[in-house]
């Protein structure tokens, strides 16, 4: 069992040094004067368009991620909203204890966006908005066990819960339970994860070699596209009418 975990840390290309590195953001003078208790950390991922900030607080209050890979996903999070404002920010990820950060592949280095995020997310946590809109309409857990599933697809789940998830996720990403379909595992990476450079090697050499020790019958394991649900959908059309005649009224 360590020898696969090892596997997975070793094939995502970083060192130990990398995986543990924290550093300190720079605090604008301006923010501490109103929140001088929270301290953000950064910790860097395998995917260098993407950084782990850690503010030291409970962000969510179940366990549970979301992965917004646009504005308009984000319609239901008033911090991941704050957070594609800033130049650059392509993806928001939000996990119970940390938020990672996905840049465009471009000339803004982070040195110049971390400044911006760090006063975003001090700023955020001072206005006492909440985190989620809707939590408990968008909440769902991929790996539930439901009542159709056979017994290798509840094996499949509990594996993710217990060994792969913990670790994925110490990379500042998720993966989701999609499908298991004619022997193969679909899953869908989310957060630093996705567009990581080494997420393939993640999954043929750690993820589907654990899957396969530990369940004969998984042939192989695929990343799809994580496509927004029918359920986020609605919250996000029933959001938007919402606040189209909210601006109607104060016409």
């Amino acid at each position: 069992m360590r020898r696969f975990l090892a596997s997975i840390k070793r094939d995502c290309c970083r060192t130990y040094q990398t995986l543990h590195h924290v550093q300190k953001i720079p605090i604008p003078r301006y923010v501490t004067q109103h929140v001088r208790q929270m301290f953000i950390q950064t910790q860097n991922t395998p995917n260098p368009n993407s950084i782990k900030f850690i503010p030291g607080i409970q962000i969510l209050d179940h366990i549970g991620t979301y992965d917004f890979n646009s504005l308009e996903a984000a319609k239901i999070s008033p911090l991941a909203r704050q957070l594609f404002r800033i130049d650059g920010v392509t993806r928001v990820f939000l996990a119970p204890d940390f938020i990672s950060i996905t840049k465009d592949d471009n000339d803004i280095s982070w040195n110049i966006m971390k400044p911006d995020v760090f006063a975003c997310i001090m700023d955020f946590f001072t206005s006492n908005q909440p985190v989620l809109l809707d939590e408990a309409a968008l909440s769902s857990n991929d790996t539930a066990i439901d009542p159709d599933d056979d017994e290798t697809t509840i094996m499949i789940k509990e594996l993710l819960d217990t060994r792969i998830r913990p670790t994925v996720m110490e990379d500042g990403g998720d993966i989701r339970f999609v499908a298991f379909e004619d022997g193969i595992v679909k899953l869908a990476l989310q957060g630093s994860c996705s567009g990581c450079p080494s997420s393939s090697v993640t999954l043929k050499n750690g993820i589907e070699n654990m899957m396969q020790f530990y369940i004969p019958e998984v042939i192989s394991v695929e990343a799809v596209d994580d496509e927004i649900t029918e359920l986020q959908q609605k919250v996000f059309d029933d959001l938007e009418s919402k606040l189209d005649n909210d601006d109607g009224k104060n016409k």
